[in-house]
């Protein structure tokens, strides 16, 4: 009985099994919500949450309360120079791909300096990166839509691509594969956990601490940046603030699929739960006709609420 109970309390299942709930909820509430068609509507928006929350991911297992809030920032840029530099051709693909993640890294690996090298809490610097890049992005484009997504990529993320599943859906998937390769398979993965463990340890035991929490950055701001260009391909424009929308639902599918703001404890499979049972949520709440703002509020207390309950974890550790 308790091994069936410790498996019944794995973050992992209580996401799958509220899934499910939730799907059953929004089949009641609205009648084909619950239809193959609708749930690959839903697996390719949870798809670009869960490619967000996959930099996150990192940024958090590597400790000292790490949370990039800069990662909106970082997918609303992208998805403008991605449409900008397609401009609606299929020969502006590679172009965007590289220019988008360039800046994306970049982003990153300033706010890694910032976090490790000038001592600032990622909280602070990530925030105030969110603030340069939100002032940047109504500097150059003022709130007006702004270039125009490939056809190529639109098919891709929006259109069956193999075995029924959109290109997105592939994509995901074989970013979640990379991510349990790296994480269990690599010596960069055994760092991470090292760090966010006890970084003190880790510093004493050879671990480059300052150079991996940076690399964690950097990751966080290519996958925000990968979101962008499959986000202008689903939507086909982009606003200036397009990307805001991922900030808090990134932070909490990670912390919901058992990953312990502490650091060093927990994985990306259960990201991928919580970024699916957290848009099939939004979708409810859409149903119902709960606003934009209701939906945010919404988020927002459900953060609280995991954030007190793992800042307890945290203080026990301690």
């Amino acid at each position: 009985m308790s091994g069936l109970t410790a498996f019944i309390r794995q973050p992992l299942v209580v996401a799958l099994a509220l899934i499910v709930a939730l799907l059953v909820l929004g089949e009641a509430l609205s009648p084909g919500f619950a239809s193959m068609q609708q749930i690959l509507r839903l697996l390719i928006v949870a798809a670009l949450l869960g490619i967000v929350a996959a930099g996150q991911n990192l940024v958090i297992l590597g400790g000292r309360e790490g949370i990039d809030l800069s990662v909106g920032g970082v997918v609303s840029l992208s998805a403008i120079i991605a449409g900008n530099l397609m401009s609606g051709s299929d020969a502006g693909i590679p172009m965007a791909i590289v220019a988008c993640i360039a800046a994306g890294a970049l982003i990153g690996l300033i706010n890694g300096i910032g976090t490790t090298l000038l001592r600032i809490p990622p909280l602070v610097m990530t925030l105030g990166m969110l603030g340069v890049l939100q002032g940047l992005l109504i500097v150059i484009r003022q709130g007006i839509p702004s270039g125009r997504a490939a056809p190529s990529l639109s098919q891709f993320v929006t259109q069956p691509f193999l075995l029924g599943l959109p290109g997105i859906i592939w994509l995901w998937i074989a970013i979640g594969i990379l991510m349990a390769l790296l994480l269990h398979r690599t010596v960069f993965g055994q760092r991470i956990y090292a760090i966010g463990s006890n970084e003190h340890a880790a510093w004493m035991a050879g671990v480059p601490v300052k150079a991996v929490r940076i690399a964690l950055f950097v990751l966080s701001g290519a996958f925000a940046a990968i979101a962008g260009i499959c986000l202008i391909g689903y939507s086909g424009s982009s606003f200036a603030n397009v990307g805001e929308q991922y900030m808090l639902p990134s932070i909490i599918a990670v912390v919901f699929g058992g990953t312990s703001l502490a650091g060093g404890k927990g994985g990306y499979t259960g990201t991928m739960a919580g970024a699916v049972m957290l848009t099939v949520l939004q979708a409810i709440l859409t149903t119902v006709n709960i606003d934009e703002s209701g939906r945010q509020m919404i988020f927002g207390a459900t953060l609280l609420v995991l954030m007190l309950f793992y800042g307890r974890g945290r203080a026990m550790r301690a």
